[in-house]
């Protein structure tokens, strides 16, 4: 089995504005500073447009990264999907080609920099900046992805105020009549200038490459994507106007410098200056962006066995230290022994074709029907959007003519011969793409789910899952004997049948088969028998707690010394949601592996407080109503007449030694306990109203 080690994964540290400043940090760069001018020579005024369908075959390509990266959140991208969608031949293709396309790009971005910095210091060498920057950048790298990530958001949030300026003074000096050939242009001009322009939108794809890193992956990292795609769309656009309208044809056809030379019109040379500066901002988070997301495609690899085993090492700062100092040398040596900026182009026809295989992964794992396979976001439009994915890129490719495909062809042949000479004797998994011939009768390969399911626990419950309303509401009992292991599922079963009118033996025999078949994930003194039944709509938990503990035939042993069960969660979830009922087995689990969990769960005296536990603490607040406390004012009255915030529940009465189902009509009583559930932010004016007041 090849499952990550957690205590080995990078921090999760990243937030929403990081991600979306590497996003964008890694996108406005050339297409912007550098490609508009080559544009215009191409399609004149209707560059504008072809910046616009340059976009359109970027757009499957983004949701279906975005939807392989909810569910996968895993340093190294693009690599990690291909390897476990279809197998690690694959992977290691992809792993490798992006890995040296990414190196080949920053080299490009140095050489930018460079030329810009340049003209302030024009005594020091080109290649003696673009080296220095990159021992820079590789510094600040092994300080770890925040302080990365920190400057990466100066220099996007530098950057982007520079285009505000632009566009917005900018704006008031266009002349329209520069637009008046904007129909006249032919329509195959336009779509092989959007294949020239294309390469503007590739660095929105990073953030898969740090998606490890991303904290909340199923909420932030759809959002970075498509918040810095509708950026990236906004500059172009507006930006391209501004240029065309305000420097003449005979200026900005095929110059290297438009936007300095369009700010130099309007602003004069403090514009040109704020421009250039502009632009040594954006090749800056290029710079950085790339070495921050390529370095973590050897990690990745390393941790597969494809690459040699010290690059998956790890700094006390959770950096690969390893992997930046090679992927820095590496740029370095571009700079030095090759033309970087013709090499780098050639290369984005294997990002391209990158770009391609990603629909396929999500078609692959959509069709593995791997129950564990749980995306926090899934692509709409399945899988018409994922065929286009796939013949869009291919397309673009065609069009850039034989020899980028030449260069494509070579780093696929590459990466062949390094899993044929190095990875396949070091390996043994395969992709999800054996789910699929399992289906058509052959083999699969199990520790993918397994692996999928350790990410799962990672990730935890989102947002809408009930999780702490099950937990509420499960049902409960307390051994204080040595009941036998049939004795409790009997018990279990006889909850689930009263509660959802289904046969009691028909549990009975699912409970038990779950067990023998091992499906019953046992850890830290507990197990958690689960089953999926169709015509039910919600989850349902029935809890047993076994002072004395409880061994079951057929288990794997426990972490505990003894070996003992001591907490059994019986799982019931409706067939149609498969990736509720795991996540809420993950939460489960998360909430059993911490340290203190089987101690907590023996000293609790009751119901109440073996059911808080498990909740998650900034998920609920327990209040005890005694005279002179700010509690007070809720004795003797119902409970739908409490003034507690929108969206809280009162999930459980703790009265006289014993539960009480709370409803609407209940009325509460002095020395009632009430557990109250919420969101984090609701709970939180609870405790200041009525706790910490």
């Amino acid at each position: 089995m090849n499952v990550t080690d957690t205590s080995k994964l990078l921090k999760k540290e990243l937030s929403l504005f990081n991600l979306y400043a590497i996003a964008v940090g890694a996108t406005i760069a050339s297409g912007f500073f550098l490609l508009p001018g080559l544009a215009f020579a191409q399609a004149g005024p209707a560059m504008v447009l072809s910046y616009i369908v340059a976009a359109i075959p970027v757009i499957p390509a983004i949701l279906s990264k975005t939807e392989l990266a909810t569910a996968m959140p895993r340093a190294g991208g693009v690599y990690f999907y291909l390897d476990r969608s279809m197998g690690p031949l694959m992977g290691t293709i992809g792993g490798l080609g992006t890995w040296l396309a990414l190196i080949l790009k920053t080299a490009f971005a140095l050489v930018g920099i460079g030329a810009y910095v340049s003209l302030f210091f024009p005594d020091i060498p080109l290649l003696t900046l673009a080296i220095g920057f990159c021992v820079l950048f590789g510094i600040l790298n092994l300080f770890g992805a925040k302080k990365t990530s920190f400057f990466q958001s100066i220099l996007v949030s530098g950057l982007l105020l520079l285009f505000l300026w632009f566009s917005g003074y900018g704006l008031t000096f266009v002349d329209p009549g520069r637009f008046q050939s904007f129909f006249d242009t032919d329509m195959n001009s336009v779509f092989s200038t959007a294949g020239l322009v294309y390469v503007s939108y590739v660095g929105l794809s990073k953030i898969a490459s740090i998606s490890e890193e991303a904290n909340k992956p199923d909420k932030n990292i759809p959002l970075a994507m498509f918040l810095a795609l509708g950026t990236a769309i906004l500059v172009y656009a507006i930006g391209t106007i501004v240029m065309i309208g305000v420097v003449p044809a005979e200026i900005l056809r095929n110059n290297l410098t438009p936007v300095a030379a369009a700010a130099e019109i309007f602003a004069g040379h403090l514009g040109a200056v704020l421009m250039t500066l502009a632009a040594i901002f954006a090749f800056f988070s290029v710079t950085n962006a790339g070495i921050l997301s390529s370095s973590r495609y050897p990690l990745a690899m390393s941790r597969d066995h494809l690459m040699p085993p010290f690059f998956r090492q790890l700094t006390k700062r959770k950096t690969p230290r390893n992997s930046i100092i090679l992927t820095v040398s590496l740029v370095i040596l571009v700079l030095i022994f090759f033309d970087a900026t013709k090499i780098a182009k050639l290369a984005g026809a294997f990002q391209l074709t990158l770009f391609s295989l990603n629909s396929v992964a999500v078609i692959v794992m959509r069709e593995s029907k791997i129950a564990s396979y749980d995306p926090g976001f899934k692509s709409p439009w399945y899988p018409w959007m994922q065929i286009f994915g796939i013949i869009a890129p291919i397309w673009l490719i065609i069009l850039m003519g034989w020899i980028p495909v030449l260069v494509t062809l070579g780093l696929i042949l590459l990466g062949i011969l390094w899993y044929v000479y190095y990875g396949k004797s070091r390996v043994s998994r395969e992709g999800a793409i054996y789910h699929i011939f399992a289906r058509l009768g052959k083999n699969r390969y199990d520790d993918l789910d397994i692996e999928l399911r350790t990410i799962l626990k990672e990730k935890g419950v989102r947002e809408h899952d009930p999780f702490d309303t099950v937990i509420a509401r499960a049902g409960f009992l307390d051994f204080n004997t040595h009941p036998t292991f049939i004795e409790i599922v009997e018990n279990a079963s006889a909850h689930f049948s009263r509660t959802l009118q289904v046969d009691k033996d028909r549990m009975v025999f699912l409970f038990l088969e779950g067990t023998r078949i091992g499906a019953t994930p046992v850890a830290q003194g507990a197990a958690l028998p689960h089953v999926r039944l169709p015509d039910i709509k919600h989850s349902h938990l029935f809890i047993a707690r076994v002072k004395k503990g409880l061994e079951i035939d057929g288990l794997p042993a426990t972490q505990e010394k003894d070996g003992k069960i001591y907490a059994l969660f019986f799982l019931v979830s409706p067939d149609n949601n498969a990736g509720q009922h795991l996540r809420i087995l993950a939460q489960i689990a998360t909430q059993v592996d911490d340290d203190a969990f089987i101690s907590k769960w023996l000293r609790a005296e009751n119901e109440q407080e073996i059911k808080e536990v498990l909740l998650r603490d900034e998920r609920y607040i327990s209040l005890h109503l005694q005279p002179g406390t700010e509690t007070a004012r809720f004795i003797g009255k119902q409970i739908r007449e409490l003034s507690f915030p929108q969206g809280t529940l009162v999930a459980l009465i703790h009265r006289n030694g014993e539960i009480v189902v709370p409803r609407g009509k209940t009325r509460l009583l002095e020395n009632d306990r009430i557990t109250v559930i919420g969101s984090p932010k609701e709970i939180n004016r609870i405790y200041k109203q009525y706790v910490n007041a």
